[in-house]
């Protein structure tokens, strides 16, 4: 039940492991209610996928949202990003894999099902083909992030997916192959993590940054602090994963990063934007301001 003496922030993200471990501190959970002080806030949480929360946060709709940073650069004026909640590919990523052992090369020519056209797991894909001399529109069609790898599986209509999520564990076990790990190929060409997503708080709460932020970060904290119990929270979100398999999946995207994107970080979004930028892919940001605890 909602406290009526606070303000109510509704805080968007995904129904992943990964998000309900870091935020399984700000959940109620029966009558124990939240685990860290909220202050004179209160939080309800919106789970849907990224895709949606992208095209939400076009319109403002959420206080406090997940987005990809592709998405970031649509929203910078409606959104800040903070410094904590960040999920970024330290040598993995999003995947694109397939039923036969095709060659990077190749993908050009696949038709490909993708999570999303605003994820930055395509942003990158459409790096690659850039990279690969090509920049026509490939051949690719949305579908839903949770469906791609057995829609790829049963062969009736595409020839590779993009996959992101718990996807870049559970492929094999579908009978398919990877052709490109995106955040393995980004962080070899241009010696930085690949930047997924982002926390970002909606820019009319910006006197209010500081507290909020503090909030979201001690969340954070208390999740790596309580693993186990976090952990067995974020189970409950964990498709086709048992407690090993979603520990590593946790432990992949809510690390040292996620409490603080650092110079590393903060060098890798501003690569990510501007390439992209410089490229036509998306509008130019400038310098990405972010959001401090305090």
């Amino acid at each position: 039940m909602t406290d009526t003496n606070t303000k109510l922030l509704r805080i968007g993200h995904s129904p992943d492991p990964d998000d309900a471990f870091m935020w399984y501190p700000l959940a109620v959970i029966g009558n124990d209610g939240p685990k860290v002080d909220c202050g004179a806030y209160s939080f309800e949480h919106i789970l849907q996928d990224i895709e949606t929360l992208n095209h939400r946060s076009e319109k403002g709709e959420l206080e406090i949202t997940a987005l990809s940073i592709h998405q970031y650069a649509y929203v910078a004026d409606k959104y800040a990003l903070t410094a904590c909640g960040s999920s970024m590919g330290d040598g993995y990523g999003p995947m694109v894999v397939a039923r036969e052992p095709y060659a990077i090369e190749d993908i050009k020519n696949l038709h490909i099902a993708i999570p999303g056209t605003r994820t930055t797991a395509f942003l990158a894909l459409e790096l690659l083909m850039r990279e690969m001399g090509t920049d026509r529109a490939h051949n690719y069609e949305v579908v839903p992030f949770d469906e791609i790898i057995d829609q790829v599986a049963n062969g009736t209509k595409f020839d590779a997916g993009l996959i992101i999520h718990e996807g870049q564990l559970t492929f094999a076990n579908a009978g398919l192959e990877r052709v490109v790990d995106l955040g393995e190929w980004w962080g070899n060409t241009r010696g930085l993590p690949l930047p997924l997503g982002g926390n970002a708080i909606r820019r009319d709460f910006a006197d209010e940054f500081g507290p909020i932020c503090s909030i979201l970060k001690a969340s954070i904290d208390y999740a790596l602090e309580h693993r186990e119990e976090a952990l067995n929270y974020a189970l409950n979100y964990a498709r086709d994963m048992g407690v090993e398999l979603a520990d590593e999946f946790v432990g992949m995207y809510v690390n040292d990063y996620t409490l603080d994107y650092g110079d590393k970080g903060r060098a890798a979004v501003a690569k990510l934007l501007s390439e992209a930028a410089d490229a036509g892919l998306i509008p130019a940001v400038g310098e990405v301001d972010f959001i401090e605890p305090g």
